[in-house]
């Protein structure tokens, strides 16, 4: 039996396709996850066994300045600095509390992978937690970051959003079979504490990232969607680990600068959640009309067009349905239709609710 089955599950053709990966999302389950899960870190590298640290600074050299091949790396650094200098973390969605970036490239691996033992060396597919800190109440935090930057056109070959999910909990398992180290060293970098609680996954990606692979599925990113979801309730319900999809929106493009010879953002940044609520939902077909020719009474979900990028909520702006909006207390929306004169239908969670637009001209 592997000792790594969620890395080598995370590299199988399916997972890596980007038509194919909601079948293969749809045959998972929770309770599987956790049991690859419990074997991934059975089976982890022991780094600090042989005298090596976790937190290690990052080649100076590569960060200095932009490769686009290292730009989910640069990012996690820009997060660090941003904490370090704001002194402040990154206010989750939902109110559920701040992330607080401690460190970018936590290293698990404790050497070079033995090509000749194959999955049975410790350190197979095993490299680097991109980020990790501290959440809410105190929880040990670990983030996957999958950055594009705004003006590309496409994700990189085989970089789906299951295999983020793979490998981050792979990377998790190492994480915990080296909890005390791990902990230890982050504890002593940041002088807070850490609770002794399951870890939250956090499966970052830019904002461009989600909307490309929305874009290139052909589902256009329903149905993926349901069953990521799905899979995140269920890893929580049987490991106690949260597992988080976060849009991170930055300000320009890449998103931060070289000035002072390492990544830093060039303006404030926000992580937003991945996709709007209820993005996931199958939209229902209207039923038949009656020989009377009523209309339907079934509620239609308006589909967030992916064509037009999100914008901030301001009540002098014009909307139009499918149009994304990100509302400072109610966050991602899609806007269904015409309310009245001055209003929207916006779409947002389980509920809808009529804002105000266009203020400006009604005036």
């Amino acid at each position: 039996m592997s000792s790594h089955p969620l890395i080598e599950r995370s590299q199988s053709r399916e997972v890596r396709q980007a038509k194919g990966f909601r079948e293969a999302a749809a045959a998972l389950t929770g309770e599987a996850l956790a049991a690859e899960l419990a074997q991934e870190q059975s089976g982890a590298p022991n780094r600090s066994a042989s005298g090596k640290k976790h937190l290690v600074a990052p080649n100076s050299r590569l960060a200095a300045e932009r490769k686009a091949t290292r730009d989910s790396e640069h990012a996690a650094i820009a997060m660090v600095h941003r904490q370090a200098n704001a002194e402040r973390g990154l206010l989750l969605p939902d109110d559920i509390g701040n992330f607080d970036p401690i460190h970018a490239g936590l290293v698990l691996k404790s050497g070079p992978a033995d090509k000749d033992q194959g999955v049975a060396d410790p350190n197979f597919g095993i490299d680097k937690i991109d980020v990790a800190g501290v959440g809410p109440e105190d929880r040990l935090c670990l983030g996957v970051l999958k950055f594009v930057a705004p003006s590309a056109t496409r994700v990189r070959t085989g970089d789906t959003p299951l295999r983020a999910l793979l490998e981050g909990l792979a990377h998790t398992a190492v994480t915990l079979a080296n909890r005390d180290a791990v902990v230890g060293e982050l504890c002593e970098k940041a002088d807070r504490s850490i609770a002794d609680a399951p870890p939250m996954l956090m499966i970052i990606g830019s904002q461009r990232y989600w909307e490309l692979c929305r874009k290139r599925e052909a589902q256009r990113g329903a149905a993926w969607i349901r069953e990521l979801e799905r899979l995140a309730l269920e890893v929580e319900e049987a490991t106690g680990i949260s597992v988080l999809y976060l849009a991170l929106r930055v300000n320009s493009d890449p998103g931060w600068n070289y000035e002072n010879g390492s990544p830093e953002f060039d303006g404030e940044v926000r992580l937003l959640p991945a996709w709007e609520h209820g993005a996931g939902r199958i939209k229902p077909k209207a039923k038949p009309r009656s020989r009377k020719g009523s209309s339907s009474d079934v509620d239609e979900i308006i589909e967030a067009d992916l064509d037009r990028p999100v914008r901030e909520y301001a009540i002098t702006d014009h909307y139009t349905a499918g149009d994304r909006i990100d509302h400072p207390t109610l966050g991602l929306g899609v806007v269904q239709g015409i309310a009245g004169t001055g209003k929207i239908r916006v779409h947002f969670d389980e509920r809808k609710s009529v804002l105000v637009h266009d203020r400006a001209q009604s005036a």
